[in-house]
């Protein structure tokens, strides 16, 4: 079998506000139908860094191609899911989903059962965002921006607001929907264990500015067995990673 195709190349990315750098030098590619996690602590940029990606803020330098193309603005080949699942409450499920679509866009109704089936809340299609949980809010976000189709989703701390066993369970759900629509995803966390559960790729970035410290591959049992031996050893590797040469307020031994 012949080499994935690139998804996402960044080359020698830079970003500024006013004087203070955010990110310096990120260099990463990723490829079409691969699960990438990106992880660092709060205030390295990562979220500037998948904004940048997505058309939603601009960089200073450096480059940024998406399917060959370089990045000037938003597209719809391009799916969003933010922390907040950002329904609009006056609208039910259903009308939250048709309202991400294209105008024009024929079999809408037919799109919509597809996406709530995908996600398996094809029943709740006309209850409203304030009578769903957390979980299923955040199910109906990323319906939402599967429906377009795009080639690239982007998840910025998805399930950050979630109780622990519901993030289990998102992470699981997010697994699956990967793995069937074979979608180039690009996940921010904080979380060590939901990068490596999830990722086939971790890439470790420092404190601000943010840089890529090391780009760690994810063996396949782990995204099966938390509790693996195989597990433990890459998040492990990554906890220190983590705290290397960083000015951290505590120590930190494994």
């Amino acid at each position: 079998m012949g080499e994935k195709e690139t998804a996402v190349k960044i080359s020698n990315l830079n970003k500024y506000f006013a004087d203070l750098q955010v990110l310096s030098d990120i260099s990463l590619d990723v490829k079409k139908g691969e699960f990438i996690s990106v992880i660092g602590v709060s205030g390295c940029g990562k979220s500037t860094l998948i904004r940048i990606i997505g058309g939603l803020e601009t960089l200073t330098d450096g480059e940024v191609l998406v399917n060959g193309e370089t990045v000037k603005k938003p597209s719809r080949k391009v799916g969003f899911v933010f922390q907040d699942h950002r329904l609009l409450p006056w609208l039910t499920v259903e009308d939250n989903i048709k309202l991400a679509l294209e105008k024009g866009t024929k079999d809408t109704d037919e799109i919509v059962d597809k996406y709530l089936k995908l996600v398996g809340l094809e029943s709740f299609k006309k209850a409203y965002p304030t009578q769903l949980s957390g979980g299923m809010a955040q199910r109906v976000a990323i319906a939402r921006a599967l429906a377009n189709q795009p080639d690239i989703l982007l998840l910025d701390e998805p399930f950050g607001a979630l109780d622990a066993i519901t993030r289990i369970s998102m992470q699981q759900e997010l697994q699956k929907i990967w793995k069937k629509e074979n979608i180039t995803m690009i996940l921010i966390t904080h979380d060590i264990a939901e990068a490596v559960f999830l990722g086939e790729r971790v890439v470790v970035m420092s404190s601000r500015p943010g840089r890529v410290k090391d780009i760690i591959p994810v063996d396949a049992v782990c995204h099966y067995q938390r509790t693996g031996s195989d597990f433990a050893r890459t998040r492990d590797r990554i906890y220190q990673e983590f705290f290397r040469d960083e000015e951290m307020p505590f120590a930190y031994n494994i």
